[in-house]
């Protein structure tokens, strides 16, 4: 587990990891539904969310879209929860580092690099038109940007936040849910990162890189909403304002 103080989600994965340890719920049982998980442990709904997805990861539960998270084994004397990176945690890393990293590369950027971003925005495009879900011209969209600032270190940075990725459990497991949930990489948000690179804006470059990050943390939510999308909209303002207020620092 991380350094630093634990999150809400992680005491709350601790609290229904000791009711499956103590014997609360038997295998195939359904647990309460999110909006009463929610109320009874005074958490938001985002945050339930991730509680489960972090149980999900050990295989103590099985979340099933449309019907809810239903018990699929009960922790051993020898099993204690684990943590790893989330997929929000990791969005709201990258809404700071590449917003930055993209006002950066507006003043540094070349001619050919944009011109291969142009091709990457098209290759996007196909892509998404594509069986399955590809993410191979959208990593390289974001690591031509993160070269383009000239800057080692955050090019690295920005490379090691692709890797956690698929290397945390938890990133895999909600991607994979997306890709179900069928979200892929938004055309247009890369057009509008391109165009202010093109206009050579960091401030414009800032933006719509940080407003491309916003738009998938908000596609992640509606990937583990149980519910429709008008409930979605509703009840994810608790981590929707905590990654706006990220996004003005």
């Amino acid at each position: 587990m991380a350094n630093g103080p634990e999150r809400l989600y992680q005491k709350l994965a601790r609290q229904l990891f000791t009711e499956l340890a103590n014997g609360n719920y038997a295998v195939g049982d359904r647990l309460p539904a999110e909006r009463e998980l929610s109320i009874q442990y005074n958490v938001s709904r985002p945050a339930v969310r991730e509680a489960m997805i972090a149980l999900e990861v050990q295989g103590m539960i099985e979340v099933r879209v449309g019907s809810g998270a239903y018990v699929r084994a009960l922790p051993s004397e020898a099993d204690s929860p684990g943590f790893t990176v989330t997929a929000f945690e990791l969005m709201e890393a990258r809404l700071l580092i590449e917003g930055e990293a993209a006002a950066l590369a507006a003043v540094h950027i070349h001619d050919d690099e944009l011109d291969e971003l142009e091709r990457l925005v098209a290759e996007i495009d196909n892509e998404n038109r594509l069986p399955g879900v590809s993410t191979k011209a959208d990593h390289a969209f974001h690591m031509m940007i993160a070269t383009a600032t000239r800057n080692a270190v955050i090019r690295n940075q920005v490379e090691e936040m692709w890797r956690l990725r698929s290397a945390s459990p938890n990133c895999a497991l909600l991607l994979d849910k997306a890709r179900t949930a069928n979200v892929q990489p938004v055309v247009e948000e890369h057009r509008a990162v391109l165009d202010a690179l093109r206009a050579r804006d960091p401030a414009a470059a800032r933006t719509a890189m940080r407003g491309h990050m916003a738009s998938v943390i908000d596609h992640l939510l509606f990937a583990t909403e149980e519910e429709a999308v008008e409930a979605a909209r509703r009840n994810v303002a608790t981590t929707r304002e905590r990654y706006a207020r990220a996004a003005q620092l």
